[in-house]
């Protein structure tokens, strides 16, 4: 299959949020002929200093773009776009090429496959690990699935936004080992939180404990950057826990389908929505406010009370 170029190819992107505007940004960038489209124009409209195009709508972007790459909150956005009279399908030329970089059920990307083999179009899911600052820095991870030479066709589009990517098989498998791989990190952001709260619980300084834990080994890389953030208190979403949260019913999803127990997933998907229905648009990471609330930690500075040692061992 033909590789992806510059020089012959323009690029759609629909879904200019977290994620997709760093994206799009650093293709634009790059060199890539882009045209952005979003429900939210306004969103769009930030990336025309760096050279893009705004569609008004989805069958716009579509009929004039060869190559079309969606980044969307839900598997809901991601079919609405794709099927019916004014989505992607119906209006993109034959040959064209999609790149859903969505998190979504693998069965979404399933159909998304088949609709777009009836059009004559190729779709890839191309899934991606990482926070907003890693896809600033190309620096995300792709999980790809679907047709093996379109994936390898699409890697001068890897290469800007990503330091590795992986090909897993057929499609929905991109989507399935993102799955995979949000399982580990909700339930290892839980694990932290946890041990955060005992920590403090037994007396160590918040700001000590959480410095000290970054740099061990037990916290994965992905974790990191999430404790330094909270010794200043900062929760800003770089991945909303509202996604973490659509994500865990995704995995619990694919759980009952293949017949998988996933108890310590169940544990920390209960604190993530506890945390999540409070309202606040934060970082999945806020699951730490959530167990220091459930320790009764407060103080003047950081919201958080100190609990004389001596009481924290009686309570244990």
């Amino acid at each position: 299959m033909r590789p992806i170029t510059q020089e012959n190819d323009r690029l759609g992107f629909v879904g200019i949020g977290y994620m997709g505007r760093p994206i799009a940004r650093r293709l634009l960038e790059s060199g890539f002929k882009l045209t952005t489209y979003d429900w939210d124009h306004r969103k769009t409209q930030e990336l025309i200093q760096y050279g893009g195009n705004v569609a008004q709508s989805v069958s716009e972007l579509s009929s004039s773009c060869n190559v079309v790459l969606s980044c969307l909150p839900s598997d809901e956005a991601v079919l609405n776009t794709y099927k019916g009279s004014d989505g992607v399908f119906a209006n993109a030329q034959r040959g064209s090429r999609v790149i859903d970089l969505s998190t979504v059920y693998p069965e979404t990307s399933q159909e998304l496959s088949r609709l777009g083999s009836e059009c004559g179009v190729e779709v890839l899911d191309a899934t991606i690990s990482g926070s907003t600052p890693a896809a600033e820095k190309g620096l995300l991870t792709l999980f790809g699935g679907g047709n093996k030479d379109c994936f390898e066709g699409a890697e001068s589009i890897f290469r800007v936004i990503a330091h590795r990517y992986f090909y897993l098989g057929p499609s929905g498998s991109g989507a399935t080992m993102k799955l995979v791989v949000n399982t580990l990190l909700g339930i290892g952001m839980q694990a932290i939180a946890e041990a955060v709260a005992l920590g403090e619980k037994a007396g160590l300084d918040r700001h000590r404990l959480l410095d000290v834990l970054s740099q061990t080994a037990v916290v994965a890389p992905a974790h990191v950057g999430k404790l330094q953030r909270a010794m200043k208190s900062d929760y800003s979403p770089q991945c909303p826990i509202r996604l973490m949260n659509k994500d865990f019913g995704l995995i619990f999803n694919l759980a009952a389908a293949v017949g998988a127990r996933l108890p310590a997933a169940g544990a920390a998907f209960e604190i993530n929505a506890r945390q999540s229905d409070e309202g606040a648009e934060q970082d999945f990471s806020a699951v730490i406010l959530q167990m220091e609330k459930q320790a009764h930690l407060r103080s003047k500075d950081d919201g958080l009370t100190r609990v004389d040692v001596n009481s924290a061992r009686k309570v244990i």
